[in-house]
């Protein structure tokens, strides 16, 4: 009977320490931001997009602004502020990263933007933390930002050239 209490107790250590290391939702980058006008690369996993990426599994159209760049770019900051789970990590002049932790399994994926007035668009990278696939959780939630700045009429919506 003792052995059983011992084996009972260890299956829910266990089960607590899988459950605190998958709500933890790994370490953030230490390499996040722009370097050379650009996003780091998406790594080879299929969990990250990218409007920099120019391969088709990882490549996403950035935002193109309609109107002033300045007024996109508040739009995208309300729009962000105004969502559940989300935590704007950084802000600088151009530059936002923002925390997005799933309902769930509390995975926290990080999420950069980049104001490029020059080109009048808003480069966009979406990644995850740990794991290797995403079922294109990164993919849908640049979607839904960018139909959501599309509805405020600040960005234009994707074509099929």
């Amino acid at each position: 009977m003792m052995g059983s209490n011992v084996r009972a107790g260890f299956v829910t250590l266990i089960g607590l320490a899988l459950l605190a290391v998958s709500g933890c939702g790994g370490r953030m980058p230490d390499d996040l931001g722009i370097t050379g006008g650009e996003f780091r690369p998406c790594p080879s996993s299929p969990n990250c997009v990218s409007s920099f990426a120019t391969d088709e599994q990882h490549r996403i159209a950035a935002l193109a602004i309609e109107g002033a760049p300045g007024d996109a770019w508040q739009a995208l900051e309300l729009d962000l502020e105004s969502r559940s789970r989300v935590e704007i990590e950084k802000r600088s002049k151009g530059y936002l990263h923002a925390v997005f932790t799933t309902k769930l399994m509390r995975y926290r994926d990080d999420v950069e933007f980049h104001l490029n007035e020059t080109t009048g668009e808003i480069a966009v990278r979406s990644a995850s933390r740990v794991g290797y696939g995403d079922m294109d959780a990164n993919r849908d939630r640049v979607e839904s930002i960018r139909a959501a700045l599309v509805e405020r009429g600040v960005v234009g919506a994707l074509t099929d050239d």
